[in-house]
């Protein structure tokens, strides 16, 4: 396991990657929703925080989020 110090800081600081926290909220808003999407989005999250470590869903996120800004 990776020491705490050693981890992912998702925070943000001077990142490009700072988290907004008004898509924050609107994310969350469809993560608790009731649709098909909220749906899917819970079970992947489930399945990525049962199987992977702290710092390894911190990496998948910094990934997803440079994926989603590289093709837009």
């Amino acid at each position: 396991m990776t020491p705490l110090a050693a981890q992912i800081d998702l925070t943000g600081g001077e990142s490009v990657y700072c988290i907004n926290t008004f898509q924050v909220a609107k994310a969350r808003e469809l993560y608790e929703g009731t649709g098909g999407s909220s749906q899917r989005i819970r079970a992947a999250i489930d399945s990525l925080e049962s199987s992977l470590t702290r710092n390894e869903r911190a990496a998948v996120a910094m990934l997803l989020l440079q994926r989603l800004r590289d093709r837009a």
